[in-house]
């Protein structure tokens, strides 16, 4: 696998001097004396060293990354994080590059994207898109002997029983202006129907299993463990999208229907899943530019749930796989719903919505709801600030458009 070198070179700059290395005082100068050395060895002579070399900036990158908490990690070693995957990548690709070292150089790659920061126009991007094609029937990567099941296993899901005159009204393409004036300036939820019906995830590019493996099989992504985050035994891990599947999707042992895939980045570490969807047209009443929208991944088998809580930004869910039940507060029933008292879970409720404890939590029965199945092709508006409670009824895919 020679050419893997030389596709990978391409896509770099055909320089020493062409390749940016430019950081603020907050990276020391041993660290960029680091960059510079692989920088220069990038173009010179590669050697075992190399490798050695990359580790050690991305292994002191990390601890800046995970010191203190997210939003005060400073960019710049955010940058330096994707450099030292950036020249990693570049070194176990040098020679002839076995299979195993092209999908070690994918899952690093990954995790440029994930920890890291976009650096040189994106080229951890560019560079993963070289790899991928490298790559031999993605969606077989991690094969045993054993043959792998072709379908989810089923799941026997207590399915609710929901009062019609709770129901969240359903209302069929409104026009801009219909949506602002009925719904968005109110504040009342709705669910809107035929507004993604021309979304390729649906029409073209249907997101099954055997897709999602073909598209994106050998990517790494973090997944959450544990049926809901308030859980005690929740946790996060990086697995990839085969791994994912296997244990969690079509696993049969008792980890299955504990694991989802719940994150924001998905769309941007594989384009063909972004390309496969559209931003809802109704996100342009927002204040914010469309590149303000944040965009979630909801992936995950039925029985999973989020806990009742409430955003700080309007949400658009769209249903594209499976069917969830949903249940709907407005923030004058908050006192109701017991939230809880850290700062770092103030925005959810402490009552289990289908189980509750009256005795601990009196008033939560007192306190109004809206509620709804959201079925394949239907979009949900979420006003800012309304609570909600979400239960998958079976393997699901969900997509969410944050917005101001």
């Amino acid at each position: 696998m020679a050419q893997v070198w030389r596709d990978v070179m391409a896509v770099l700059p055909a320089t020493e001097t062409e390749f940016p290395l430019v950081f603020s005082e907050v990276v020391e100068a041993s660290v960029l004396t680091m960059l510079e050395l692989s920088r220069k060895e990038l173009y010179s002579s590669l050697n075992p060293s190399c490798i050695e070399k990359a580790q050690v900036i991305i292994d002191y990158s990390w601890e800046k990354l995970n010191t203190g908490t997210w939003r005060d990690v400073d960019k710049q070693w955010r940058r330096v994080y994707s450099y030292g995957c950036l020249f990693k990548v570049a070194a176990m690709c040098q020679g002839e590059a076995s299979q195993d070292k092209v999908l070690d150089a994918i899952k690093t790659c990954d995790m440029g994207l994930i920890m890291g920061a976009s650096i040189m126009d994106n080229i951890l991007q560019r560079l993963m898109v070289v790899l991928k094609n490298k790559v031999k029937n993605p969606e077989r990567l991690g094969d045993t002997e054993q043959p792998r099941p072709k379908k989810p296993r089923k799941e026997i899901i207590l399915k609710p029983i929901i009062n019609p005159a709770l129901f969240v009204p359903r209302v069929r393409c409104p026009a801009l202006e219909s949506f602002r004036a009925e719904f968005l300036e109110p504040k009342v939820p709705v669910i809107l129907e035929g507004t993604i019906d021309h979304w390729p995830a649906i029409r073209e590019h249907i997101w099954s299993i055997e897709y999602l493996r073909a598209v994106a099989g050998c990517r790494t992504v973090p997944v959450e463990l544990g049926s809901r985050y308030t859980d005690e035994e929740w946790s996060q891990k990086l697995l990839t999208v085969n791994e994912f599947i296997d244990r969690y999707i079509v696993g049969q042992g008792e980890e299955a229907a504990t694991g989802y895939l719940a994150q924001h980045q998905l769309f941007d570490q594989v384009p063909e899943l972004k390309g496969d969807i559209c931003i809802p047209d109704y996100c342009c009443l927002g204040e914010g530019d469309e590149d303000d929208i944040t965009i979630n991944a909801w992936f995950g088998p039925g029985g999973t749930v989020s806990p009742l809580h409430q955003d700080p930004e309007q949400n658009f869910l769209a249903q594209v796989v499976g069917r969830k039940y949903i249940r709907l507060y407005s923030p004058e029933e908050t006192e109701k719903l017991y939230p809880h008292e850290s700062e770092l879970l103030h925005n959810t409720s402490q009552v289990d919505v289908e189980n509750p404890d009256v005795d601990q939590f009196p008033d939560f029965l007192k306190a109004t709801y809206q509620e709804c199945v959201l079925e394949p092709g239907d979009v949900l508006f979420i006003p800012k600030q309304h609570w909600h409670y979400v239960r998958s009824l079976e393997l699901s895919f969900s997509v969410s458009f944050w917005w101001s």
